[in-house]
Parts: structure tokens; C-alpha cells; sequence
């Protein structure tokens, strides 16, 4: 009996290494969902659960969800390390990109009407 003993022993330990490497590697939180607005008419915007977004945590991965409602804007996020057009201007529809933002200022806007159409945050 002792051997079956050692013998379940050894496989409900390799089973409960097995479980807590699975759990720590797909333990990450899913990202935070950040929702971004252009058009129809001359606006855009950036939200969080409903409010504006003022300030983002640097090294979080967001998910930015972009709801581009013209062909005749585009959305185009710029900051530290990045500047990206997320939606272009011919397109309309939703888009969405994870990514992780490093400290600093960023400025949202859309290129053909950015004198009207834009916004900012901080990452800190």
C-alpha cells in the first residue's frame, strides 16, 4: 500500500505544479477597454466607463476600441513610442488594438481636421 501511496502522492503533486503554472501564466488580467469615438459629425473622443479619459496607468496593456462613424475622418493616437493611425480615413467601423503605453503625454486627433477634432491624456 505504501507504494500506491507514494505513487498518488507523486501524481496530485505533478497535477498541483501542473495547475499553478497554468494559473500563473494565464493569471494576467484582461486589458482595460478604452473607447474611442470619431464622427459622424466633427467629433472625436476617448472614454473609460463612460468619462473622458484624463490619465492611463503606464505598462497596462488597454484595449482601445475605436469607433470610426465617418469616411471622412480617421483616428490617429501620438505619444512616447508611438504613432499610429488607428483608423484610417476611408474606413468606418470599429476597430480594436491592445497596447501598453509608456509615461508621458498623448494626443488624439484626426489628421484632415485636427485644428477642430482632437483630445489628450497623460500616462503616468
Amino acid at each position: 500500500m505504501e507504494g500506491i501511496s507514494r505513487t498518488r502522492l507523486v501524481v496530485l503533486a505533478a497535477f498541483a505544479a501542473a495547475a499553478l503554472a497554468a494559473s500563473s501564466s494565464g493569471a494576467a488580467a484582461s486589458p482595460k477597454t478604452v473607447n474611442g469615438s470619431v464622427g459622424p459629425s466633427f467629433t472625436i473622443s476617448l472614454s473609460m466607463h463612460g468619462k473622458k479619459v484624463a490619465t492611463l496607468k503606464a505598462g497596462q496593456a488597454y484595449r482601445f476600441v475605436i469607433s470610426d462613424q465617418s469616411d471622412i475622418h480617421d483616428f490617429h493616437l501620438k505619444g512616447p513610442g508611438v504613432d499610429r493611425v488607428l483608423t484610417s480615413v476611408d474606413f468606418s467601423g470599429t476597430k480594436s488594438f491592445v497596447m501598453k503605453l509608456k509615461k508621458g503625454s498623448y494626443k488624439f486627433l484626426c489628421d484632415p481636421h485636427a485644428p477642430i477634432m482632437h483630445g489628450s491624456f497623460r500616462v503616468v
